[in-house]
């Protein structure tokens, strides 16, 4: 059985303690990581392996928690501009959440009209969910019609972080911001309600690429943002199973809990059930064992 290649790529640089991000440093990170998850020479050529000309790119990303524990508008526009460059129009690029409200307190640049890449939330105008049910395992709810109606593919743009349900908020519970009522889902660790989203045939058939943001990592007291739990980690976990670069994050954070001297996940009685249930023989959405994962990691 092929192993899934994760890459992590950090640079100690990309983020300074006020929270600034080197944009120019993160395109070379985000290209570094791209080439050596495609094993590529050149960016435009790996990021290739993923999307045509043809593709309408969702770039789903997390702005829940405000603009301190969200995906970086920065790393999202690095990706959209990469996805420009070897052809696919801007239009056609959709940076999107579950709020135009919550996309716009982040930083990001709404846009509904064209011209340039289009930003903007399920709630915007002329958007909203299906009507349709999702009647799948323990879900039933209704999708996004960015989905449905503007997107063929989705490049999951995560923020990695702690959480105080799940333990851990990543890939797989990103696409809790593209249902109408993920409040339903917490019990139980959130268990086995992510895996059982993530098989949903519309979101697994459209997921293509993870481009992670772990430049700050909420390591404690997640989802929300807490500054005394906060770290700068300065990194981007790049994979094409969102399983995989889960479970690396997940190890992540338990690294950075063992070094402020907190236990881990499992022991703070908030192990990650999901990822292990993701990759069952029931799912299959990925690997979830050190095992099954090639896990490549880069400084610049």
């Amino acid at each position: 059985m092929s192993k899934s290649r994760v890459v992590v790529v950090k640079s100690p640089g990309v983020i300074s303690a006020s929270g600034k991000v080197d944009k120019g440093l993160l395109s070379r990170m985000v290209k570094r990581g791209l080439c050596q998850l495609a094993s590529e020479s050149k960016p435009e050529d790996a990021i290739g392996h993923f999307f045509s000309l043809k593709d309408q790119v969702g770039l789903k990303v997390n702005c829940l928690a405000g603009r301190m524990a969200s995906t970086h508008p920065e790393l999202a526009l690095v990706v959209a501009s990469l996805l420009k460059k070897i052809g696919i129009k801007a239009k056609n690029i959709i940076i999107w959440d579950r709020s135009s409200y919550e996309l716009k307190e982040v930083g990001f640049p709404l846009n509904v009209n064209g011209g340039d890449f289009l930003c903007f939330g399920t709630d915007a105008q002329g958007v909203g969910y299906t009507h349709r049910l999702i009647d799948l395992k323990s879900i039933g709810s209704l999708l996004s019609r960015v989905m449905e109606k503007f997107t063929n593919v989705q490049l999951n743009l995560p923020v990695l972080k702690d959480h105080n349900l799940s333990g851990v908020t990543c890939s797989l519970k990103n696409f809790f911001g593209a249902i109408h009522n993920p409040n339903k889902y917490h019990d139980d660790n959130c268990d086995p309600y992510i895996a059982d989203l993530n098989a949903v045939p519309l979101i697994r058939k459209q997921q293509k690429l993870v481009v992670c943001d772990a430049l700050r990592i909420q390591y404690n007291g997640g989802p929300s943002y807490h500054p005394q739990w906060a770290e700068n980690f300065g990194g981007i976990i790049l994979g094409d199973d969102p399983v995989a670069v889960d479970f690396v994050g997940y190890q992540i954070i338990d690294r950075i809990r063992r070094t402020h001297g907190l236990p881990s996940l499992e022991k703070a009685g908030r192990k990650p059930k999901h990822i292990f249930t993701a990759a069952d023989e029931e799912h299959k959405l990925g690997k979830a064992s050190p095992e099954e994962i090639d896990v490549v990691e880069a400084v610049i």
